[in-house]
């Protein structure tokens, strides 16, 4: 395994040609590079940040074996890798003189990116959040369903999502969102976020959806305000978008989240999601880590 046997692009073209198949072959472990890469095509090169995104693909034999992004000033996104690919990555980006913030992976390659990039970059990794993948099995809503209904949002609840969009990005810890704006308005467009509402029509939580991509949607974000939970409302919310993505044909529905939150976890698990993988996020310090 080289260094040279990954390549890099800003071309996302080219890299949706190039690894588009590969990508594809496997919709839940890649869901984020596949939704990531999604909006980047129809939404410009500059849906995350002022800085051109950065694309790669390492391929051996004429076949794609694995692939990365980064959306400046965001940590890198790589699809699961061996040590010795892990290394050679670190060692490319190293040599292409690339600052990386962090990395977020499956947990394994999360571990072995890191200690790579300490090698050959100086920089020391912290682990940040540790996550779950989640595919659905059978879906089974939880009871008791609290009182009201599911409804999904429109062109007057912009400024509740805004609203709504900043508290979660800020509870969770979520640097990769884009602009609060502009994901309301995407959102909005294709009917993307679904509100659990209270029988007088006041939202109470919201789940959203991705757009199909590769037959399958990330429910993302969930979220219930602070003082509203613990009542069922987070629950029922998801059960509905889930519910209404199999109603539309969809089969694939994946789904992350935060170890440290066993609530969610648990819960998410008694609507019928099943665990598919552990991810990891790092941040990295140090030398020419960032």
């Amino acid at each position: 395994m080289r260094p040279d046997d990954w390549y890099c692009t800003q071309d996302l073209t080219a890299f949706l040609s190039h690894a588009g198949g590969f990508l594809r072959s496997r919709p839940d472990l890649h869901t984020v590079a596949l939704t990531v890469t999604e909006t980047l095509r129809t939404g410009g090169l500059r849906a995350y940040g002022d800085e051109a995104p950065v694309f790669g693909a390492l391929e051996l034999s004429g076949q794609v074996r694995a692939a990365y992004f980064r959306t400046p000033p965001h940590r890198l996104s790589v699809t699961p890798l061996t040590p010795d690919e892990a290394d050679a990555l670190a060692a490319h980006l190293a040599a292409l003189g690339h600052r990386i913030p962090g990395v977020v992976a499956a947990r394994e390659t999360a571990e072995a990116f890191a200690a790579a990039w300490r090698r050959h970059a100086g920089a020391r990794g912290t682990v940040v959040q540790r996550q779950r993948l989640y595919r659905l099995g059978n879906l089974t809503v939880p009871q008791p369903v609290p009182a009201g209904r599911a409804r999904v949002a429109v062109k007057a609840d912009r400024e509740q999502l805004i609203r709504w969009h900043d508290e979660f990005v800020e509870a969770a810890g979520n640097h990769t969102s884009r602009a609060a704006t502009v994901w309301a308005d995407s959102r909005i467009a294709y009917g993307g976020v679904t509100f659990w509402e209270s029988e007088d029509g006041t939202p109470l939580a919201m789940a959203g959806v991705t757009p199909v991509v590769a037959g399958q949607v990330r429910v993302t974000p969930v979220y219930t305000p602070a003082p509203l939970r613990g009542r069922g409302y987070a629950g029922a919310v998801t059960a509905a978008v889930s519910r209404a993505v199999l109603a539309s044909g969809i089969r694939e529905l994946v789904l992350f989240t935060d170890l440290a939150n066993r609530t969610s976890n648990s819960l998410y698990q008694r609507i019928g999601y099943r665990p598919v993988a552990d991810f990891a996020a790092y941040d990295f310090r140090g030398a020419r880590g960032g």
